[in-house]
């Protein structure tokens, strides 16, 4: 009997030892549970606050493009005004040379007027090669007033040199020009897109491009960004290996 009595006393000393460690044991898993969920909480709150870092970026970016937009669309009008202009030029030269004719006045002063408007265009425009423009117009002047030329056919080198200028906004390619940078004339590869944007890359392989100032003057900037860098030469390969229409990514020269 006393014996029986010490076994059941050793057996439930075991029992309520296994329940203490199973106690201890469910304690730690609720434990580490918690521990767990406390890390996912604050995973999730890391990536909801990366989240809204990234919307914000977005709804920057696209407040940028929106503005970048807007500023190409003023430069579009601007464009399109000069060539209205050049246009308006033509037709006065057309209608006053028919003047001429038909009332036997001479036609110089006609054409040497339409000469000055165009120059004043070319030195204050888009900076492409302006020195060899404003040349072809001078070398038509002098012939003028120096009467080597009849005024008839000045007329026609006169209307040759506007429609280059018009054509000029059309087309996109890869020329050569000496360009004013840092104090210094340096000749330059450009790549020309149209009447608006005008890239270069230098033969010490520096890139930039052309950027009117807020008083109109344009001036040639060297790029420090690497990523613009990179879309300048991108540009250049691009207009290299004859692709000229498509998708391109170019620094924006109209940003502020």
């Amino acid at each position: 009997m006393h014996k029986y009595l010490i076994k059941k006393i050793i057996l439930y000393i075991g029992l309520i030892a296994l329940l203490l460690n199973s106690f201890a044991a469910m304690a730690s898993s609720l434990e580490n549970l918690a521990k767990s969920l406390a890390k996912i909480r604050g995973e999730v709150e890391t990536l909801q606050t990366q989240l809204d870092i990234e919307k914000e970026k977005h709804t920057s970016r696209m407040s940028a493009l929106n503005s970048q937009l807007a500023d190409l669309s003023v430069e579009e009008r601007r464009q399109k005004l000069s060539l209205e202009k050049l246009q308006n030029s033509i037709d006065k030269m057309t209608e006053n040379a028919k003047k001429a004719e038909q009332s036997g006045e001479t036609l110089k002063p006609v054409l040497l007027t339409i000469l000055d408007e165009y120059k004043r265009y070319v030195q204050s425009g888009f900076p492409f090669k302006m020195q060899d423009r404003l040349k072809a117009i001078e070398d038509i002047e002098n012939n003028i007033n120096n009467q080597l030329i009849d005024p008839n056919k000045a007329i026609n080198h006169a209307w040759s040199l506007i429609e280059d200028e018009i054509r000029l906004s059309k087309e996109n390619g890869i020329y050569q020009q000496t360009i004013s940078l840092d104090g210094e004339n340096v000749l330059v590869d450009i790549a020309k897109l149209g009447t608006v944007f005008l890239f270069f890359q230098t033969r010490d392989n520096r890139s930039g491009m052309a950027k009117r100032s807020t008083d109109g003057e344009w001036k040639f900037e060297i790029l420090e960004n690497t990523a613009e860098i990179e879309r300048v030469r991108v540009l250049f390969d691009s207009l290299k290996k004859q692709i000229r229409q498509g998708y391109f990514e170019i620094p924006n020269p109209l940003r502020k």
